[in-house]
């Protein structure tokens, strides 16, 4: 978000571009909300913006190394949510079964990362190539 188009005039009020949210416009009510992302789809900073974008060449180092972030977060992501669920013991809970299970969620992760299309990796790439 690009903080110099802000424009706030008194804490009540924001305004940004030529969207304007009050404290008192009731803006969680979801025909509100529809009319606000169909305006802000329809502006033409966000068209700019998607398309001064360059395209991300996927060969690159760099990006191989953003998928990898993306992949580590997704893996304790992965693993976060596993350690919340009961043990069924379907799976050893030895040091094999240990190791299986986590090449298991390995795997899910850059298969999560390759298909599902989160996009922080190509957010990473982008940032990191403009410095």
């Amino acid at each position: 978000m690009d903080i110099a188009g802000l424009n706030i005039q008194n804490p009540a009020s924001l305004y940004m571009d030529n969207f304007q949210i009050t404290s008192s416009s009731p803006v969680h009510s979801p025909e509100n909300f529809a009319e606000v992302l169909k305006r802000a789809s329809s502006s033409s900073t966000f068209a700019e913006t998607r398309s001064k974008q360059e395209p991300i060449d996927k060969e690159d180092k760099l990006y191989q190394l953003c998928l990898e972030l993306e992949t580590f977060l997704v893996k304790n992501l992965l693993t976060s949510m596993r350690n919340t669920v009961q043990k069924s013991g379907f799976i050893d809970e030895g040091f094999a079964g240990k190791m299986y299970e986590d090449m298991l969620y390995d795997e899910y992760a850059k298969d999560f990362t390759k298909n599902a299309g989160f996009g922080l990796a190509e957010q990473a790439y982008r940032q990191l190539n403009m410095l």
